[in-house]
């Protein structure tokens, strides 16, 4: 990657070249109008024998032919059916097909559906349930039963009969739930189903939350003119206060009987991940404490419910369980696969069934990403992985057995590449993107790694770039505080004049292990960038310290003070960039949302000495208000740690507020919530500080809903070009 200097040297070539662009954009174009939508491949689903794959097409389920890559039969018509598919799942055996329609979201990761059982004999439909909305209907390894949850209960249904089974009765809204799981599980350990069929399809393991103990939040809904507002309380455990009681449960559907796990006396512990190894009378377990620096994996007996101990892993700081932490358990049932970041990067490690190291399969200073899957055909297992080596901007595809020998890189083209495999590993379909191409989807032959087909070139899309002349990405890196080097990438204008001076926009996310600055395609933040650009601005992405694809010491170095590192990484690369003789010092801004929006808020107030105006979206103002599992993950407790939480919270600072803010929220933001906007304009109006605002009534942290990001965005061009 170039230093500024280097960078500077290019920029000025490149500026030279740079022609006007033909098109205007528009915010329509990127909000409504799908001018630069990607092409791609929805609910790909590979079939058992490896020579076919499936794809939800409009409201059909198509077959596809590996040998040419096209589409051979139609599998589910659902117009024909008088159905909208929103997703589906085969049975193990392919007979029949799981039907998701009439979805309809709850909070960011958990819904409701109606579900419909077709088996393909006979071209049968059947309604899963008549009883009431169903949640994550999955099959039983023996085709015959699909389990759900409805009403924060468990149940199942005998395929061959339909007859419906309540494996739990005690579920209630805001007190039990029965698996599935609770808000803060869902927002930060990306868990939404709770409970997972044995092997052996005669047992049910699952979660039971009881939430009473957790305080409620209130957020008022004013439903577009109701004479009054309508209330909704839901459990939300804030930083350092309960958390909900999770207990675990293995259902015996042969006894119609719940045998409890025995957890251990300590209550305040999460449990990140529950599966079944390839024994179906021992379910695995990982327990983590509250504090997020210590993992314990057991192995649980299904009959008694006693738990050995098999593995533990700890840390100084914390324990990333969303990303490190992978589990696989062989075939073989005497070995299994464990990802972790003890050795400063997330790499694979082989272990015995106790527990006991057999050794590394991946090492190095970079990042075994993502686990793609394991070929167990041979006689020694193949890993296949996404990885960062070469690059932390570049994330590509390897194959590496399990003795840590023979590493072959499998992708070919630079940028981003991700992998759906066959079962039988012959193929793959394979996404790759780059900053300046769009997603291209082939189907690739991977004993000879050639490519079988261009499934979506996205050529469309390729023609529009052309018509509007999109600014590329210029990568280099700046120098952030204490020296740190710090990846970043501009846009410059599309009429640039290196003789010229420029505002220059700030765009930036900041949060632990997050990554902005990559060899990647973009999205509507983009397009919103894209605008300014034609507009006459200059627009880069900093990533700070803190952020990720740079290993664990980079990331964990923000550990129990957020805020601090990151908003002086954005206030040095503000005044290095100020020192270009094609920026304008004086018009420096910054922006970003959600964590992002901490980060504006916190660098015009400490920084307001370099940033002129600064946006912040759905901005935490204090981690004392967000949840559990996140904030004491980096923070520990407010009760531990009172001064990381204050030294760094915006409200703080209200009082040192020098330039122009715009602050933004929704009203509805169950995740991050408006209280945090109420307590920072309470805290800048007791300064007697002037400055902006708007909120969206109803609007969830994401802010989607008819126009609403049509104006969120029309609303911040205009700021930016009134106030920068």
């Amino acid at each position: 990657m170039m230093n500024l200097k280097q960078f500077l040297t290019l920029l000025l070539l490149f500026a030279a070249t740079q022609l006007w662009a033909q098109k205007k954009i528009t915010v329509e174009d990127f909000t409504e109008k799908g001018t630069f939508r990607q092409e791609n491949l929805a609910s790909l689903n590979w079939m058992n024998n490896g020579q076919y794959y499936t794809a939800l097409e409009g409201n059909q389920i198509l077959r596809y032919n590996v040998t040419t890559g096209s589409s051979d039969s139609v599998i589910v018509d659902g117009n024909a059916l008088n159905l909208s598919i929103s997703d589906y799942n085969f049975s193990e055996d392919e007979s029949k097909i799981l039907i998701l329609t009439d979805k309809k979201s709850i909070y960011r990761r958990s819904y409701t559906a109606e579900y419909y059982v077709y088996t393909f004999k006979g071209e049968e439909l059947k309604k899963l349930s008549d009883g009431g909305r169903q949640s994550y209907a999955t099959f039983s390894p023996d085709n015959s039963m699909v389990a759900f949850v409805r009403d924060n209960n468990l149940f199942y249904v005998k395929l061959v009969n339909m007859a419906e089974y309540a494996v739990t009765t005690d579920g209630k809204f805001g007190s039990i739930i029965n698996g599935s799981t609770d808000w803060v599980y869902e927002e930060e350990l990306y868990l939404t189903k709770a409970f997972n069929w044995s092997p052996d399809s005669k047992k049910l393991s699952f979660f039971k939350f009881d939430e009473s103990k957790v305080k409620e939040y209130n957020l008022q809904y004013w439903d577009n003119g109701s004479i009054y507002p309508r209330d909704y309380r839901y459990k939300y455990p804030k930083a350092g206060e309960d958390n909900a009681v999770v207990e675990v449960y293995i259902h015996h559907l042969d006894k119609n009987e719940n045998v409890k796990v025995k957890t251990g006396e300590e209550t305040d512990v999460y449990f990140p991940k529950m599966q079944w190894t390839k024994d179906a009378n021992t379910l695995s377990l990982m327990k983590l404490n509250r504090l997020q620096n210590r993992l314990d994996i057991y192995h649980v007996n299904a009959k008694t419910g006693g738990m050995v101990l098999i593995l533990t892993d700890k840390s100084k700081t914390y324990l990333d369980v969303t990303y490190a932490h992978e589990l696989i358990y062989l075939n073989n049932g005497t070995q299994f696969l464990y990802s972790t970041e003890r050795e400063g990067y997330k790499h694979y490690y082989l272990h015995r069934i106790d527990g006991q190291l057999n050794n590394a399969v991946t090492k190095g200073n970079w990042e075994a990403e993502e686990f793609v899957g394991l070929d167990q055909s041979g006689r020694t297992p193949v890993l296949y992985y996404i990885s960062t080596e070469g690059s932390s901007l570049e994330r590509h595809f390897y194959r590496v057995d399990l003795k840590g020998k023979g590493k072959m890189k499998l992708s070919t083209k630079a940028g981003i590449n991700s992998v759906d495999m066959s079962k039988d590993f012959k193929y793959y379909i394979s996404f790759n993107h780059s900053a300046g191409q769009p997603r291209e989807i082939s189907l690739v032959s991977t004993k000879k790694n050639e490519t079988v087909k261009v499934l979506k070139d996205n050529a469309k899309l390729k023609e529009t770039i052309k018509e509007f002349g999109l600014s590329e990405k210029i990568f280099f890196q700046i120098t952030g505080a204490d020296s740190k080097q710090l990846n970043a990438f501009m846009l410059q204008p599309t009429d640039m004049d290196s003789t010229k001076q420029y505002p220059l926009l700030i765009y930036q996310y900041s949060g632990p292990g997050s990554q902005n600055v990559k060899n990647g395609w973009s999205g509507s933040h983009y397009y919103y960038h894209q605008m300014l650009a034609q507009n006459g601005y200059i627009v880069v992405y900093v990533d700070s310290r803190g952020t990720g694809g740079r290993g664990e010491k980079f990331k964990k170095m923000t550990y129990m003070d957020l805020g601090k590192l990151e908003v002086q990484d954005l206030i040095a690369s503000a005044k290095s960039l100020g020192k270009l003789d094609f920026v304008d010092a004086d018009r420096i801004g910054i922006w970003g949302w959600s964590y992002g929006g901490h980060m504006s808020s916190l660098s015009i107030m400490k920084g307001g000495d370099v940033f002129k105006a600064a946006v912040a979206v759905a901005p935490v103002t204090n981690w004392r208000f967000y949840d559990t599992i996140y904030t004491e993950r980096y923070m520990r407790t407010p009760q531990e740690n009172p001064e990381g939480y204050d030294s760094n919270s915006p409200n703080t600072y209200a009082s040192q507020l020098k330039g122009n803010f715009l602050l933004i929220h929704g009203t509805g933001d169950d995740n991050v919530h408006f209280q945090n906007a109420v307590t920072l304009q309470e805290s800048l109006i007791q300064s007697n500080k002037q400055f902006d605002s708007f909120y969206y009534p109803d609007k969830a942290h994401s802010l989607y809903g008819g126009k609403t990001r049509t104006h969120l965005y029309s609303m911040m061009a205009s700021w930016i070009m009134e106030n920068l």
